[in-house]
């Protein structure tokens, strides 16, 4: 998942909204979001490889993204997929803050990342690269791609400035501007772009929010809306080589009531 915007208690009505893309290479292969077989509490996308997952929810009211970090000097051989650091989440039961605490001892066996995590109570954020500490979110609309929170990024500060018009504007039942900003395929200036060490080529081709590409791109767009009452919806719409529409699931689900 290379682009997050997570909106945490933004209104009374609202209790949790996630914006979000997840770019891959195309040949690594993938199920579509869907209850797992054998954990139906559990529902999400599912990277085949390695049998993980890039963004999940549990009916029992608990939330996890991970986005990896663009640090090529950091990467190296034999480390754990990132995609476990979700699921492993989403099977549990301790709070945001308890799991990531626990996850410290082992958080660098895996490839740079960033993980944002949300139960009934409480949204928290980690990072596995140096000097990032962990943070509890207060209420508020958070960005996320492929450096640390907030970083402002260009496709981060418009997809929160997008998110944050939607929410003032009150039809959380029309997720249609969100999804149009998640297919949003214009490369911002070249003077505006980060440089994380990949050169400005590789910088221009993944500055887009909705990146087409016949190797690599963004291969799903997804939003999870959950009202005060713990009513949710999750959508995913998938996508092949140079963006083609490959798909869409629709999965309503229940949280439990704040507080029980």
């Amino acid at each position: 998942m290379c682009l997050i915007t997570l909106a945490w208690n933004p209104t009374p009505q609202l209790r949790l909204l996630v914006v979000a893309n997840r770019d891959e290479f195309h040949a690594r292969p993938s199920a579509p979001l869907a209850a797992w077989a054998e954990r139906p509490d559990l529902i999400a996308g599912r990277d085949i490889e390695a049998q993980g997952t890039w963004l999940g929810l549990s009916t029992k009211g608990r939330l996890a993204a991970v986005t990896n970090v663009r640090l090529p000097g950091l990467m190296r051989t034999g480390l754990r997929s990132r995609g476990e650091l979700p699921q492993s989440f989403l099977v549990g039961s301790t709070t945001p803050d308890e799991h990531l605490s626990a996850l410290q001892p082992q958080f660098a066996e895996y490839g740079p990342c960033n993980l944002l995590l949300a139960d009934a109570q409480q949204a928290c954020y980690a990072s596995n690269r140096p000097g990032v500490p962990m943070q509890r979110l207060q209420d508020g609309i958070y960005g996320l791609s492929n450096a640390a929170l907030d970083t402002p990024w260009p496709k981060t500060t418009q997809l929160k400035a997008v998110v944050s018009n939607w929410i003032a504007a009150g039809e959380i039942d029309d997720l249609n501007p969100l999804f149009a900003a998640l297919a949003d395929d214009r490369t911002p200036p070249d003077e505006v772009l980060p440089d994380t060490g990949v050169g400005l080529v590789r910088e221009r081709l993944v500055a887009p929010a909705f990146i087409r590409g016949h190797v690599y791109g963004t291969r799903c767009s997804t939003v999870v809306r959950v009202d005060a009452a713990g009513e949710g919806l999750i959508i995913e719409r998938r996508f092949g080589p140079n963006g083609v529409a490959a798909g869409e699931s629709v999965v309503e689900f229940r949280w439990p009531v704040l507080g029980l």
